[in-house]
């Protein structure tokens, strides 16, 4: 007989599920038009702003409508953009591109360099002190749906060991029930995943597609840093049909916040993100002024990059999802964080508009409606060619194209390509292991460029090792019996983090999982070719521990 569990139930208005900088703007929101409504909010991470990890320049806008005294109120926001470049590289060179080429939208003036890890933490004290309840290291595990509708969502369960059977300290989950629950879990939420299943969000979009983003945090010699620099840049050392590049960013005394994205759409099973953005480090324009350099960070993240073809449904019975859950990024811009609060808020004024009215676990179809008529969807439906022009010509040709789309966009109002598709989604894009070329890379010398394991060691990563698995295969036999021989198992290389190698043993292969090294970026959910990996999440307060990233 199964074993009966008894839980602890917790009621509150509105539950919210991340937080970040969405999960965070919607309680201070909510707070803000309806103060007498019980707010709670759920973060993974061991404390807010543990998990969040992003470049990060920010436009202030959202941040300026929700708080417009943010600057008295202390919030970290000090450096602004002095200095904004873009340019292509190529194996010793990198091409200035001067910026009247491009549209007014992509301009970086009046932004900020900022830890999103830093105004998260900040966002969390704005939250208390209007009286939202906030539960750190507490990761929602489980949807609670009655009667068709979402009544909350159910705490992981603390004390279990990695068999299955309850330690001594075992300690049930806790139901945490609202009238309506907010998810914002980030790109590729588990339960974010869940429901786009479960009540079909994803009928009438297209395929979400992702980015891995890799990001180290440097202190620089004093001669070397340029405070307020923002250089963004693409090219070497992806070659021209995998999409991608490079940022780097000068904030604080002395900080650089370098960083890589690749497009998981990515073909060559060989290609290992990680090793390329080790690699970038190398170019001669980029080593000159991390030479000397102290490396003191380091994170990886999935980002989302379909724009507003890929936005689903955003809401259901009983909640919605804001923020990077539905994929608000501006792909050219390499921004998202305005448009996750900007949605985090237009969900919390569509919550507090049906209490007063006197509804609960409906459709907040005021909140779709909302987005549609928003600067958000502006912002994105002016871009919303970009990835796919990049998909389908490759960087060289696609750059034109897409400035010239932007242009268009920005000055008449419409896009010359009308509105272009994704296709198939990033798993599916692998080519097979002997139909593409290996790549070779150089080892790391241990001063500009480095190793996985040295790399995870400063992202101060944890988890507990006797606990259940939550890197779940849904047949252990696939990464050795599918993936190793069609593929390579791209694992070993596109996890961010050495948590999937194949172990060669005298009986033959063996996959092996450390789940321990999770930086929980949610990358092998996204990218596995045989989509056999689910990423759940672990025990609270697991994962990372991120510091001024």
């Amino acid at each position: 007989m199964a074993e009966t569990i008894t839980r602890e139930s917790m009621d509150y208005d509105v539950v919210i599920v991340g937080g970040g900088p969405a999960g965070l703007a919607a309680a201070i929101r909510l707070k803000q038009v309806s103060p007498g409504t019980s707010v709670c909010v759920l973060e993974k991470g061991s404390e807010i702003g543990a998990h969040i990890l992003s470049g990060a320049v920010i436009d202030p806008k959202a941040l300026n409508e929700l708080i417009p005294d943010w600057k008295e109120k202390g919030a970290p926001l000090e450096t602004q953009v002095s200095d904004d470049r873009f340019c292509f590289f190529t194996r010793t060179g990198a091409i200035h591109i001067p910026h009247f080429l491009f549209p007014p939208l992509m301009s970086n003036r009046g932004n900020f360099i900022i830890s999103l890890s830093n105004l998260c933490k900040w966002l969390g004290q704005q939250a208390e002190a209007l009286g939202v309840e906030i539960y750190p290291g507490f990761p929602a595990h489980d949807l609670i749906i009655e009667d068709g509708a979402v009544r909350g969502v159910i705490t992981g369960d603390l004390g279990v060991a990695k068999d299955g059977h309850h330690k001594e300290s075992y300690t049930p989950g806790m139901e945490l029930r609202g009238k309506y629950t907010l998810f914002a879990e980030g790109a590729r939420g588990s339960l974010s995943k869940q429901l786009g299943a479960t009540f079909d969000l994803h009928r009438h979009c297209e395929p979400q597609k992702f980015g891995i983003g890799l990001k180290e945090l440097w202190e620089l010699p004093a001669g070397q840093h340029k405070k307020g620099l923002v250089l963004h840049g693409m090219g070497w050392p992806l070659d021209n049909e995998t999409g991608g590049g490079l940022f780097m960013y000068h904030w604080g005394a002395n900080f650089c916040s370098f960083g890589f994205v690749v497009h998981l759409n990515y073909r060559n099973p060989w290609l290992d993100p990680f090793a390329e953005f080790q690699r970038a480090k190398t170019h001669p324009a980029i080593a000159k002024i991390l030479k000397g350099g102290k490396r003191i960070g380091y994170g990886a993240r999935a980002i989302t990059e379909g724009g507003a073809q890929s936005v689903p449904q955003l809401s259901f019975p009983g909640g919605a999802l804001i923020g990077c859950s539905a994929g608000f990024v501006n792909l050219p811009r390499i921004k998202g964080s305005h448009n996750a609060m900007k949605t985090g808020m237009l969900a919390a004024e569509a919550v507090a508009a049906a209490f007063k009215a006197g509804r609960a676990h409906d459709r907040l179809t005021d909140y779709d409606d909302a987005y549609a008529k928003s600067w958000v969807a502006r912002d994105l439906s002016n871009v919303r060619n970009a990835k796919p022009l990049w998909s389908r010509l490759g960087t060289v040709l696609a750059l034109p194209f897409i400035g010239l789309d932007l242009w268009t966009n920005q000055l008449l109002g419409f896009s010359l390509f009308g509105t272009l598709g994704h296709g198939k989604p990033d798993f599916a894009s692998l080519k097979k292991a002997a139909d593409s070329p290996q790549i070779a890379y150089p080892k790391p010398d241990g001063r500009l460029t480095f190793d996985r394991l040295t790399s995870v060691f400063l992202s101060s990563t944890n988890h507990a090792e006797d606990q259940p698995m939550h890197l779940v295969l849904k047949d252990p036999a696939i990464p050795i019996s599918v993936n190793l021989p069609e593929y390579g198992e791209p694992a070993q290389r596109y996890c961010p983090a050495g948590v999937y190698e194949v172990i060669e043993e005298s009986s033959g292969p063996r996959f092996q999982i450390n789940a321990q090294n999770c930086v929980h970026c949610k990358t092998c959910d996204i990218k596995d070719p045989s989509q056999n990996i689910t990423w759940v999440t672990p025990e609270g307060g697991g994962g990372p521990n991120y510091a001024n990233m």
